[in-house]
């Protein structure tokens, strides 16, 4: 029996325990573009796998004047274009059925009481169970007013016995006391197992693949510490500009926008120790260790590890592209990071002394995003003569996008009669290996939330940490004037003082 056949029952069994229980989600900013591009694609595609649960419903809740019928027009004309499966009209017209839209604005204790009427009509008509899933899809400055409201409307508890769970998008907090402030916000509403502060890259499947890569292959485990590996490199890369962000990008930069949550989150999943079990809460107290081991960067130290840059007018892709000055909506004399490097240290024992290089940036010349191990050089006493002497270190880089998979790089003899040594890679790709497109990343995240899996979301104490890494490197920024900006011409891959935080002259900047 093929293992693809909807009657096998391995495949089936795994589909009942990925199938939630009936529920519904209610999505807040139901009419900007994540909901559009990202969430009900997503949904619709779990729908399609078979993994929501009968009955399942989605509520919109935004300010614009629609109804329910003009809500589902617009997400069936987005979902044609950004489904990874298309749409079939008949399974579309199905999961649709269980659309509604609630126009309110989000101060508006009406609004929440006309949610809660629906809600139990759900509960009573599609067999919810009193189960419901909010979700936060909207500018960060609205999350306490609707996590308030929700609260004083009643809704922070199900009836019965059911459950309800908030999911809140990134960024949470743009410093340690703004993310301790909502916080606090949240908890007089919810309880700390009721959140999921959700970041896409953890649902990624080369993000979820690094711990099984570790923990699951005896060969490398035994090599992933300061006695065999020289460095670490991540690397998020983009080739886009603002596309229309410049409002939200002047008061972000790079740092609040990237390296607080997509870098960090890429760093304590390479670094941690084996959790004592595959749970949520074991696997999110060791990336806590993690980010508590990082050497703190005093405000004054700040440029002995960082470098930032501001991208000018350049060429990407063999288009001329404006510098970020002269984008819509950034000021003529802006001083906002479009490119962070970071060098940081882990004081603990398996990762004394080894730098972790973090760089991002918009306008470079690839999209990619990958963590490189690259490990300490074999004696050389057999080849130091000649062209021999040039052996390029062995790496292993997962790439997490665009083209995910994992590469192993090491060194060797090329065929004839002289004697000349050249690096070779073994490559690894999900698409290629097992012949299936990888989810999307909010399909797993938005099914592990209706499921109570919170192991790819963010606790608390997770984000403060983070934080608190984060918030003296914008101190020193604040102490210290900017370097001359733009200082790296669009389409290259940021400005030269970057390559002092490699530390010894043979390390270089992986060309991607």
């Amino acid at each position: 029996m093929s293992d693809t056949s909807p009657t096998n029952p391995l495949r089936a069994g795994m589909r009942m325990q990925r199938t939630p229980e009936p529920c519904t989600v209610v999505i807040f900013g139901a009419t900007g573009d994540l909901t559009h591009r990202k969430l009900v694609p997503a949904l619709y595609n779990l729908q399609r796998e078979r993994l929501l649960p009968p009955g399942f419903s989605v509520v919109g809740f935004a300010r614009r004047d629609w109804s329910d019928d003009f809500f589902r027009d617009s997400l069936l004309k987005d979902a044609k274009e950004f489904s990874r499966s298309g749409i079939d009209p008949n399974l579309w017209g199905s999961f649709a059925e269980g659309m509604s839209y609630i126009q309110a604005s989000f101060d508006d204790p009406a609004g929440y009481a006309a949610l809660a009427v629906r809600l139990r009509e759900l509960d009573e008509q599609r067999g919810a169970s009193g189960n419901r899933l909010f979700y936060l899809s909207t500018p960060p400055e609205s999350y306490a007013t609707i996590i308030q409201q929700l609260g004083a409307a009643g809704l922070a508890r199900s009836p019965g016995n059911g459950w309800t769970r908030i999911i809140i998008e990134k960024p949470f907090g743009r410093d340690l006391t703004s993310a301790r402030a909502l916080n606090a916000e949240v908890h007089n509403v919810f309880d700390e197992q009721q959140v999921y502060r959700i970041d896409h890259y953890l649902g990624k499947e080369t993000v979820q693949n690094i711990l099984v890569f570790r923990f699951a292959n005896g060969i490398f485990e035994p090599l992933w510490d300061r006695r065999y590996v020289d460095h670490v490199q991540i690397t998020v890369a983009e080739t886009v500009g603002l596309e229309g962000r410049g409002g939200y990008y002047e008061h972000a930069g790079a740092m609040r926008d990237m390296v607080q949550n997509h870098l960090m989150q890429l760093l304590t999943l390479t670094a941690m120790e084996p959790p004592i079990g595959y749970r949520a809460d074991a696997v999110r107290d060791e990336k806590v260790k993690v980010l508590r081991a990082i050497r703190p960067m005093p405000p004054e130290q700040v440029d002995q590890h960082t470098v930032r840059g501001q991208y000018g007018p350049g060429t990407v892709a063999g288009q001329a592209v404006p510098g970020y000055r002269e984008e819509p909506g950034v000021a003529a004399d802006s001083m906002t990071e479009t490119y962070v490097a970071l060098r940081f240290f882990i004081d603990n024992w398996r990762w004394a002394g080894v730098p972790f290089l973090l760089r991002t940036g918009k306008r470079l010349p690839k999209r990619v995003s990958e963590i490189a191990i690259q490990f300490r050089s074999a004696p050389l006493m057999l080849f130091d003569d000649g062209p021999l002497s040039d052996i390029e270190p062995n790496v292993l880089a997962m790439q997490v996008q665009p083209d995910e998979g994992i590469t192993l790089r090491f060194d060797s003899k090329v065929p004839g009669q002289a004697n000349q040594i050249r690096p070779v890679t073994m490559d690894f790709r999900y698409n290629a290996a097992f012949g299936v497109e990888s989810p999307e990343a909010y399909e797993r995240l938005l099914l592990d939330a209706m499921l109570g899996d919170s192991t790819l979301f963010t606790r608390s104490d997770e984000v403060e940490a983070s934080w608190s890494l984060i918030t003296p490197i914008h101190q020193g920024w604040a102490q210290d004037a900017p370097p001359p900006f733009p200082n790296y011409e669009a389409g290259t891959w940021g400005p030269k003082a970057a390559d002092m935080l490699l530390g010894k002259e043979w390390r270089s900047w992986r060309r991607l």
